[in-house]
């Protein structure tokens, strides 16, 4: 009997200790399941927003409205980033995360770091007169002229000039003292500190600066102080002779054409906006601006302080950043950023910074005009769980399309129904464009059409009237195209096209 108490106790202990270990297994089974579906969770949502990127950025593409290289950054962490459309249109190089931009404007911030490292070190004063430091520079302007003016924009000097130098027989060679000549003793546009004034002009001669109190060139200096200790090696200054491995080429648009833009003379445009970059080479810059490494906190503070309003974009210029509040998506929220933006012939960049969840956005493009704003605009709503706007699609592309696939007939009764829909854009330009297409190939018959259409469309307009006589005239219909150049007259008095081919028409006439 008592053998039998000690056999029954010992299995209810055994017993007790499998069903606790049961327990417990279960119990840890279920918390690992229900941690690992909180990371796919989070593993679907950060897929979803980098395929609602990619989805916003390939429908800007395929609308025409972007071309070059995309980086997203969120929380610190490269989170998308990707190349579309072609670096090189005649060879059909695509464009990719490494090819090389001319970022225009967006060297800007580079040249402002470039001088507040020489105030950092005590070579410079931001508020004494530059004539400090640049002795030969005219004495009526230069001794009202501060470096903290030319930072901000505020210094009344020209915008642009138009250069007195000749052509240079060889690129690349313009010096910093010839271009300064140029403008330093143009009267001011206003008093210095005035009122903020865009000027590239002041930024050369910061540039000039530069070189003058480090005693070095601006590409070394660039180079010893912010591209090699950042990494930057797929950085540095654009030049109009050499190869520059995976450099893209620069396109513009004209009816409807892409065509090869001319590599300018950068020389003359040092630290105004002379540098190229790639969008992983931008992403090491933004994170840098996080710490010390370029500059000690204080002058940084400097750097990103709202120095003075900026009216063309409502919000504040820095020393070399634009600073200002954008929105969420298509929302009513906002959101702080710091960035700048660039422009030239045959690119455009725009390049945004997110302090407040260390994001960032670089777009470089490089078939002149693209939407990146738009674009900036969608990411930040999708980095922020927000709605946000989709392209429109443009009717007058879709319209090309449909008379390409079933005809001219069936093409402009596809406008004329889709015209009224809100997920498509109508442009004036834009149908103008596609008819100028159909002209210039020798088509005049569907180039009337068109142009027809585009007086239906946009009937208070001169230009398709113009452009429906043009494709008239081409197919021998003189009166016809006299009545539609009369009505472009009515509508603008000063088209002075309308006025000479009236004569041509008259003249053929007698």
């Amino acid at each position: 009997m008592f053998e039998k108490n000690i056999m029954m106790k010992k299995y209810y202990l055994f017993l007790h200790t499998l069903i606790l270990t049961f327990v417990l297994l279960l119990s840890s089974c279920k918390g690992g399941t229900n941690s690992t579906s909180q990371n796919n969770s989070t593993n679907s949502i950060h897929k979803i927003n980098i395929e609602k990127i990619e989805e916003i950025v390939r429908l800007y593409s395929e609308y025409d409205g972007f071309n070059g290289a995309v980086l997203v950054s969120h929380k610190g962490k490269v989170i998308f980033k990707k190349g579309f459309g072609f670096a090189n249109l005649e060879w059909k190089i695509p464009n990719q995360t490494d090819t090389k931009y001319r970022m225009a404007s967006i060297t800007k911030p580079f040249t402002a770091m470039l001088i507040m490292q020489l105030v950092a070190e005590g070579k410079l004063d931001l508020h004494t007169p530059i004539t400090t430091y640049l002795p030969d520079y005219p004495k009526n302007n230069g001794n009202q002229i501060t470096i903290h003016h030319l930072l901000t924009h505020t210094s009344g000097t020209v915008r642009d000039y138009e250069s007195e130098l000749p052509i240079n027989k060889y690129p690349d060679r313009y010096r910093l003292v010839e271009l300064v000549k140029q403008y330093s003793n143009l009267p001011l546009e206003f008093e210095p500190g005035e009122k903020f004034d865009y000027s590239n002009a002041g930024y050369l001669t910061l540039a000039y600066i530069i070189e003058t109190i480090s005693g070095k060139s601006y590409e070394v200096i660039l180079q010893e102080n912010i591209l090699d200790p950042l990494g930057m090696k797929n950085t540095g200054v654009d030049k109009h002779r050499p190869i520059i491995k995976n450099r893209a080429y620069g396109h513009f648009k004209g009816f409807g054409e892409y065509f090869n833009d001319d590599f300018g003379d950068m020389s003359a445009i040092m630290g105004v906006g002379n540098l190229y970059s790639t969008v992983e080479d931008m992403f090491l810059l933004d994170q840098a601006l996080y710490s010390e490494k370029l500059l000690p906190k204080k002058y940084m503070d400097l750097v990103f302080a709202k120095h003075i309003p900026d009216p063309a974009y409502g919000g504040y210029y820095g020393y070399g950043w634009e600073l200002m509040e954008k929105p969420m998506g298509n929302t009513s929220e906002k959101v702080e950023i710091i960035g700048h933006s660039g422009s030239m012939r045959g690119f455009t960049a725009l390049f945004t910074r997110i302090p407040s969840s260390n994001s960032s956005i670089v777009f470089f493009n490089n078939t002149g005009r693209a939407f990146l704003n738009a674009m900036t605009t969608a990411i930040i709503g999708i980095l922020n769980d927000k709605t946000y706007n989709f392209p429109k699609k443009p009717l007058a592309m879709f319209m090309k399309k449909a008379i390409e696939k079933e005809g001219l007939e069936k093409g402009i009764i596809f406008y004329k129904e889709h015209k009224g829909l809100e997920d498509y854009h109508v442009s004036e330009q834009e149908l103008i464009v596609v008819g100028y297409k159909y002209l210039h190939t020798g088509n005049a018959s569907y180039a009337a059409e068109i142009f027809k259409l585009s007086t239906e469309v946009f009937p208070d307009r001169d230009n398709p009237y113009d452009s429906y006589a043009e494709a008239l005239m081409t197919l021998g219909k003189n009166k016809e195209a006299i009545i539609n150049y009369k009505k472009s007259l009515e509508l603008n008095p000063n088209n002075s096209n309308a006025v000479e081919m009236l004569k041509k028409i008259e003249n053929k006439s007698n």
